[in-house]
């Protein structure tokens, strides 16, 4: 394999640029475990009162995730985000209006190895929500594994992150007074196995439980397309039937979490790393599809919104995959 390095005379904004992305990189696959050990380690201290405090605070604390998160408008709106959203590039586009009135469910489209669009966009102010979504208060779910972490729980809740329990989800949509907007990806964990540049293959078809949930709290569904998010990363080629893609499935089912083996290029060079490419990515948020409140829905009625649901998808991808360069004949396809 022939390495090819970055040149030493690189501006000094790429460089932010990369060493904001590395730092994001490095929060999502080891800051937890850093977390977890900085927590035990103070224990052994004379600083262990800072733990025993912390872990006051936790007990306090522990239905928080469940409850909107605890954001913090300082750490959404750091500059390092910005830096992040310019090394890609990274942009958000509006459709359609959302009424601050309402409360409203969002599917976001696909995971990605590491969801970047989901993050920066919906957890952070870099891409501008705010200002294209005015009176609208986004929340990404994420697994509730991660919750669990001392002092990492609270770094993710800052920038809007809840837990993926159902509770958490009601206590969103039923907030009274509207202009909160729940975001979940719906393929997961799983969908990141698929993962890959020029796939456009989405976890969705068997997938109703959030179209179930839009019914019985009466919430739109707002479909959104991350152009570009599988395009980040390379993947180790792991077809439905191979020991590794069953060794995924087994530890995905065993964790809670998928390990894709990834790789794209390197801090310092750009053959080989964990650092992904520098790759636009372009979230398009479509227009809200209406649901009539139901409390206990039938399956056919379910089944009706969430087809509904997947031709919104599909139209959403047909009219703008030309203006992001994805080949003509290419087209969602729903597993």
């Amino acid at each position: 394999m022939k390495i090819e390095f970055a040149p030493r005379s690189l501006p000094l904004q790429r460089r932010l640029q990369t060493a904001a992305v590395v730092q994001w990189v490095f929060s999502f696959l080891c800051l937890a475990q850093c977390c977890a050990a900085l927590f035990v380690a103070l224990l052994f201290t004379r600083l262990w009162l800072l733990s025993a405090l912390y872990a006051a605070w936790w007990l306090l604390d522990r239905e928080r995730p469940c409850q909107g998160g605890r954001r913090v408008h300082f750490i959404r709106n750091c500059v390092v985000w910005k830096y992040m959203r310019d090394y890609f590039p990274i942009t958000l586009v509006k459709t359609a209006e959302l009424d601050p009135r309402q409360n409203y469910l969002m599917g976001f489209h696909p995971h990605g190895v590491l969801a970047a669009g989901a993050f920066l966009n919906l957890c952070t102010e870099a891409s501008g929500f705010s200002a294209l979504f005015p009176g609208i208060t986004p929340h990404l779910m994420m697994l509730s594994l991660w919750f669990r972490f001392p002092f990492f729980r609270d770094y993710l809740m800052s920038g809007g992150l809840v837990s993926s329990d159902k509770e958490s989800a009601c206590y969103v949509l039923q907030k009274p007074g509207g202009g909160n907007l729940l975001a979940i990806i719906v393929g997961g964990a799983q969908e990141a196995l698929d993962a890959r540049p020029g796939s456009y293959t989405l976890l969705l078809r068997n997938r109703k439980g959030f179209v179930r949930l839009a019914i019985q709290s009466g919430t739109p569904l707002v479909p959104a397309f991350s152009f570009g998010e599988n395009d980040l990363f390379d993947q180790v080629r792991n077809p439905k039937g191979s020991w590794l893609r069953l060794l995924q499935h087994r530890l995905q089912r065993l964790m809670g979490i998928s390990l894709p083996l990834f790789h794209a290029r390197g801090i310092f060079q750009y053959s080989f790393g964990l650092v992904p490419y520098r790759r636009p990515i372009c979230t398009v948020v479509g227009k809200p599809i209406p649901v009539q409140k139901k409390t206990k829905p039938s399956e056919e009625e379910v089944n009706q919104v969430h087809q509904k649901y997947l031709d919104e998808l599909s139209r959403l991808f047909e009219e703008h995959k030309a203006r992001y360069n994805v080949p003509e004949d290419s087209h969602l396809e729903f597993i």
